[in-house]
């Protein structure tokens, strides 16, 4: 043992005078001490000056067990060891310890301004001190208000609105309209989609995760227009030519409509083929049907080239559906259609106990004036090219990630072992979450097979949040 000792010092004596005599400075142990520090060297969050009062809530643990109780057995959670969030400001939420967590999920694309903005927290809290709920039986001036503002952000003569509680209830009437105004049943929807857990919406999602077994009816559902697993990669009128057979082989001829998603969201991040939505549009309309544009998660600014996703396609759909970052997280979605579309549902009594809430208008229209002042779409374009530039350096560094695709701050990073097959990389893609959740970075997981990551931030994620994201997940491959 002796003797081998002193023939490794020997031989690390003989490369650190070889280095010296070349002009290198380093000895063998700085060199071997530097390597690991860099090995063991995490990326640190960036600086904010809040710090959250202390917790004094209950556990995690009795949270969980009061869950596994009381809660229904279909909910389920990210991440090995469940995270306990007790607070947000802006960009970033906080557990129970008060470790801070860069959010680039954003409650699913549902934090449009940031967690707990001011101004539309105050927006509620007046709105509360007057009076939380009435009904649209009587007047009030927070909805009409609301409803002007935005209808003033669409295209065309989309100037009606009608308001829900969430993305599934408003797809949901508008469906229920398109079918009312056409006389017809069927609708076209895309594979791979998603729409909504109600009855016509779950005929509308084409994905055997998000569907039960019930009866389903009325719903086509087309070849996805997906560039990158496609079977047309980008050519949008190929695939546009399936609505069209689907249509004459599938149906009377005539159909109720197209419902369609700019970018599929639960899908992971798909943005449609170049020139499909104009030309599924154009086919849809001849067949006498509507066009409608969910834009639940790709509206209100996400994008940034454009406030609405359907904007980007060169499209004005004849209804639009919208929910989640309409209300930076308080329950609230709307339809938004044209007058003589609106005029069907007149014919009998329609009526939404909180569709159009004074609370919840109030706070959507706060929202609005947020991403106008502080020019949160700007924001979404200029921080959303910046990641995506990153984000594809990291492709061309690690073979396991496939696809990095999107718009603004709705993106999406594909995982596969294999690129030439495109298999789903699904327990990397979660090992990775976890991983990049102990480092302070929350990331959310959609496509079918579960190995796309899903980047939808708060609009006020700035540049160095989008560096600590990349660096992070760059930590996190190297240790893959």
């Amino acid at each position: 043992m002796r003797m081998l000792t002193t023939a490794v010092n020997t031989l690390l004596k003989r490369e650190n005078y070889l280095l010296q005599r070349h002009g290198f400075a380093q000895t063998v142990a700085q060199r071997t001490n530097s390597v690991h520090q860099t090995e063991t060297k995490v990326p640190k969050i960036p600086p904010f000056s809040y710090s959250p009062p202390p917790y004094d809530g209950p556990s995690t643990a009795e949270i969980i067990a009061k869950r596994r109780e009381f809660l229904s057995p279909a909910l389920f959670h990210f991440y090995n060891t469940p995270l306990n969030i007790v607070e947000g400001k802006k960009q970033y939420v906080f557990d129970e310890t008060g470790r801070r967590y860069l959010d680039a999920f954003g409650g699913i694309a549902t934090v449009s301004c940031g967690h707990s903005h001011p101004e539309v927290v105050e927006s509620v809290i007046k709105q509360l001190k007057l009076i939380q709920h009435s009904t649209t039986l009587y007047l009030n001036h927070t909805i009409s208000d609301f409803a002007e503002a935005l209808v003033s952000t669409l295209p065309g003569d989309l100037k009606v609105v009608f308001f829900t509680n969430s993305g599934t209830e408003a797809n949901e009437l508008a469906m229920m309209m398109a079918r009312l105004y056409t006389g017809c049943n069927d609708v076209v929807s895309l594979r791979n989609s998603y729409h909504g857990n109600a009855a016509a919406t779950m005929g509308a999602t084409a994905q055997s995760n998000w569907k039960f077994n019930v009866v389903q009816s009325g719903v086509h559902h087309a070849i996805n227009p997906d560039p990158y697993r496609g079977i047309f990669g980008s050519d949008g009128e190929k695939y546009a030519r399936d609505v069209h057979d689907l249509i004459q082989f599938g149906t009377s001829g005539q159909v109720a409509g197209f419902i369609g998603e700019s970018i599929q969201a639960i899908g992971g991040i798909v943005e449609l083929a170049p020139g499909y939505l104009r030309a599924a549009y154009d086919i849809v309309r001849r067949a006498g049907g509507v066009c409608i544009a969910d834009e639940v998660q790709s509206g209100f600014a996400r994008t940034g080239t454009h406030f609405w996703g359907f904007q980007s396609h060169g499209v004005i759909p004849d209804i639009v559906t919208m929910a989640k970052g309409i209300g930076n997280g308080i329950p609230l979605g709307a339809v938004v259609t044209t007058p003589e579309i609106a005029g069907v549902l007149s014919r009998r009594f329609y009526f939404n106990t909180f569709g159009g809430n004074p609370m919840c208008t109030a706070a959507g229209h706060a929202v609005l004036r947020v991403i106008r002042e502080e020019k949160l779409q700007e924001n979404a374009l200029l921080v959303g090219s910046h990641l995506t530039r990153k984000l594809t350096q990291l492709k061309d560094k690690y073979e396991l990630i496939g696809d990095v695709r999107g718009r603004g701050l709705m993106l999406g990073v594909e995982f596969v072992t294999d690129r030439d097959l495109k298999t789903p990389a699904k327990s990397e893609t979660l090992h990775l979450m976890d991983q990049m959740k102990e480092m302070g970075v929350l990331v959310g997981k959609g496509g079918f097979y579960g190995n796309v990551f899903r980047i939808t931030p708060p609009l006020c994620f700035t540049l160095p949040d989008a560096d600590f994201l990349v660096d992070v997940m760059d930590h996190a491959l190297s240790k893959m």
